[in-house]
């Protein structure tokens, strides 16, 4: 028997059943059944805190769009607290992406701030909300915003670990600034934003083959690639780059180009194409497979004594 949950919602499936007032349920169509699959597995519980750093060594390539995305989808889908922080050191724009406004406090300031920091309430003077996602903005004075290094990154995400749940870094081009060393021994789960261009391709491996040569070879082998098809080149096999890194890493989700995410402004899930919006979903499923290996780490964390995020 069918359950409550199999109403069709989309399509002639969903019209057949609204129109006959349920007495017609025709079920879901396959491709609102692998959605409200992903959904479900994006929802998997999580007890403690999750880190998710969004890299990439070329800038251009659709990087702070993979961020914008994977934090939206998991602050929509989800019950629990999710923060987007810009950990770009040259003035990044995901806070351009997500709230389309100039931001009163950028990470700078709760860098300055930190000891005040007692509850979320105090956190929450420094992040700005899109949607459902907090989001914390990098520094926009390229003088000052240099001066973030590994040990402020590690510091300021110390202080989110213990009111959120879900950490997403979008880290800066390259990975030889210090931010990025304290992002990637923090990392749970390493997303790779990538293009299926020449230059797009070969940077996204090069950025595989420098983690596995500085010992993080597991980071590499759990993590997922985003391809943003913003960038097409009739050159490039797309299919070839897709099995070139389905091979070296768990997972790649395929981004498709779209009007909205092309204008380089605000980002709104329901302004976005059905196919972009079911990929964003796609992405933040795989991401969140990753879950229930972080719960078992959080419990174990939790007898240790070690902290979770707090209530306010």
């Amino acid at each position: 028997m069918r359950t409550r949950r199999d109403r069709p919602r989309e399509g002639w499936r969903g019209a057949v059943y609204t129109l006959s007032r349920g007495r017609m349920n025709p079920g879901l169509s396959p491709t609102e059944a692998d959605r409200r699959q992903k959904i479900a597995r994006m929802q998997t519980q999580l007890a403690g805190w999750h880190t998710i750093t969004v890299a990439s060594m070329k800038g251009g390539i659709g990087k702070t769009t993979v961020s914008a995305l994977l934090g939206l989808v998991l602050a929509e889908f989800r019950g629990d607290r999710v923060v987007a922080l810009d950990a770009n050191p040259d003035a990044g724009t995901l806070a351009d992406r997500l709230l389309g406004q100039p931001v009163p406090y950028t990470v700078r300031d709760l860098i300055r701030n930190l000891d005040t920091i007692h509850s979320l309430t105090d956190v929450a003077t420094y992040t700005s909300l899109a949607g459902r996602l907090q989001v914390l903005a990098s520094e926009q004075d390229p003088a000052m915003s240099e001066s973030f290094n590994k040990d402020e990154y590690v510091a300021v995400t110390d202080v989110l670990k213990r009111f959120y749940n879900i950490i997403i870094t979008d880290s800066g081009t390259g990975l030889l600034h210090s931010a990025m060393a304290g992002a990637l021994e923090n990392t749970g789960t390493l997303v790779i934003a990538g293009a299926p261009t020449v230059d797009g391709g070969s940077r996204a491996a090069k950025t595989l083959d420098w983690l596995k040569e500085h010992g993080f070879e597991e980071l590499v082998a759990n993590a997922v690639v985003a391809i943003s098809l913003h960038q097409v080149s009739n050159n490039i096999d797309r299919a070839a780059v897709v099995d070139h890194f389905a091979q070296r890493c768990r997972a790649v989700v395929e981004i498709p180009g779209d009007p909205h995410l092309a204008t380089g402004g605000l980002i709104q899930l329901e302004q976005l194409r059905p196919r972009t919006r079911d990929a964003a979903i796609s992405l933040g499923a795989l991401v969140a497979d990753a879950f229930h290996h972080s719960r078992n780490h959080r419990l174990s964390s939790a007898r240790a004594g070690r902290p979770h995020p707090e209530q306010d």
